[in-house]
């Protein structure tokens, strides 16, 4: 397998590259593309759902992006040490019926040594909004550059 950099161990710059192209993969809503950062045989937890390889994540995030319609995401990192990096996230979607809702969570990353996530353990609540109180409504894909983060948005 390739090494994806940035490498473990981390440091909080290369901590910090590793959690902005997390975010950027999930935005382009790419199952494939997110999958590629994984281990072959990566372990999830997901809320209370248990998810093992590559092709059980491409199917968990083709129907996720299948009912979160406009999903907007932004990471921010918590702490990291060797190779795990814990961060805590923020994103905003609608459903079907537009009803509105923003997700808060934490997630645990552990790392090969080639830099791919072979465990990530994500805890997740969801709390409905209004349209208007939305504070990532930044266009579709890479979240842009001079957009506030979650410190920033006070999330």
């Amino acid at each position: 397998m390739e090494p994806r950099p940035p490498l473990p161990p981390f440091d909080h710059e290369t901590a910090t590259q590793k959690v902005r192209l997390a975010e950027d993969a999930w935005n382009s809503r790419d199952p494939g593309r997110v999958a590629l950062a994984y281990t072959a045989d990566s372990e999830w937890r997901n809320r209370s759902l248990f998810i093992k390889g590559r092709g059980e994540i491409v199917d968990f995030l083709t129907r996720k992006w299948r009912l979160e319609r406009s999903y907007r995401l932004i990471k921010e990192l918590w702490a990291f040490r060797d190779n795990r990096i814990a961060v805590r996230f923020a994103y905003e979607y609608h459903d079907d019926a537009d009803h509105w809702f923003r997700a808060y969570g934490n997630e645990n990353w552990e790392f090969d040594a080639n830099g791919l996530m072979r465990r990530r353990i994500a805890s997740i609540n969801d709390l409905p909004i209004r349209e208007a109180d939305r504070k990532l409504a930044f266009a579709q894909g890479r979240r842009p550059d001079d957009h506030p983060g979650l410190t920033q948005l006070g999330l």
